[in-house]
């Protein structure tokens, strides 16, 4: 898993990524709160936030009310925490939201808004 300390490039945008600590899951996760709004997942954390009861608020207000930068979505993007090349894949079976997934390490990435459009 690539939750350590050293801190994530942002797969989208390029900017270092925050990590924001989630008391209700004890865990942390890196958000790119300076540049697009994405939220990188290590493997198997998505799991754990695609459940709609459960609290993330201190995700989504790290999230929320901040003007991030427009990204190109059909770019490749490299898993920040392995280095591999990321694949886009629906991310449930409704076949709604297309996330960034990589294989090596089963890293997520979820653009800006995403995160709330499955969970809604």
């Amino acid at each position: 898993m690539a939750d350590s300390h050293h801190t994530l490039t942002c797969p989208a945008c390029g900017e270092d990524m925050q990590k924001i600590f989630i008391p209700s899951l004890g865990i942390n996760i890196d958000i790119c709160t300076r540049g697009c709004g994405g939220i990188f997942f290590d493997n198997r954390e998505f799991k754990l936030f695609d459940n709609p009861d459960k609290d993330i608020e201190d995700l989504i207000d790290a999230t929320e009310n901040n003007d991030f930068k427009p990204v190109d979505e059909s770019l490749d993007r490299i898993c920040p925490a392995c280095g591999a090349k990321m694949v886009k894949n629906f991310a449930n079976r409704y076949k709604e939201i297309q996330i960034d997934e990589c294989y090596t390490c089963g890293g997520k990435f979820l653009d800006h808004g995403e995160l709330t459009k499955l969970r809604g």
